[in-house]
Formats: structure tokens, C-alpha cells, sequence
């Protein structure tokens, strides 16, 4: 089976992201935005090529404020990338399979 970004809610954040034991890239995204539906099957490529190395979450930010706020984000997408449950890098806007590998690759 392949990995799938898998949608988190607040509940869910601290262990999916916080506490998870593999770098998190987390995808700040709303339904109405239409460059975070373009990033989304890039996400899901993401998800499959780095399954065991990263884990990909979407926090929906109309229904997770809360979250979207504790780490300023303030356009969306944003994806950020959390390692041992900090936030190690910002991606904001469109990202293409080949941007997001490199910058995963880096921070790996």
C-alpha cells in the first residue's frame, strides 16, 4: 500500500507531528485555494516516494485556526517540515515533485 498524506485536526497534531519518530512535512492548505489543490498530488508523490523517511500530513487552516496560528501562517500552502517536533524549514507557495525532493533531500 502507498503512503497518502494523511489529514490531521488539532487533536491529532501533537501526535502525528510533534511526537512522530520520522520527519513530518506538513501541508498548511483550505479547499478554496486553488495552488494548494495543484500541490496536493504532488504532496501524494511525495508521500509515496519518502514513505518510511517522511511523513506527510495536511492541516486543513479553516478548520484548525488554532494551529495555523501557533506557527504564523499566514499564506497558504505553506508546507513546513518538522524534525523532533520543531519546525526545521518554510516552504510557502507552489512547490513542483523536483523543488520539494531537493529541499527534502537537504534536510534530511
Amino acid at each position: 500500500m502507498t503512503a497518502k498524506p494523511l489529514d490531521v485536526d488539532a487533536q491529532q497534531f501533537n501526535e502525528e507531528v510533534i511526537n512522530a519518530g520520522e520527519p513530518v512535512l506538513v501541508d498548511f492548505w483550505a479547499s478554496w485555494c486553488g495552488p494548494c489543490r495543484m500541490v496536493a498530488p504532488v504532496l501524494e508523490k511525495i508521500a509515496a516516494d519518502y514513505e518510511g523517511k517522511v511523513k506527510v500530513v495536511k492541516v486543513n487552516v479553516d478548520e484548525n485556526a488554532d494551529i495555523a496560528s501557533r506557527y504564523g501562517i499566514m499564506s497558504i500552502p505553506t508546507m513546513m517540515l518538522f524534525k523532533n517536533g520543531e519546525p526545521v524549514e518554510t516552504i510557502v507557495g507552489f512547490r513542483n515533485k523536483e523543488e520539494l525532493s531537493s529541499i527534502l533531500e537537504q534536510s534530511l
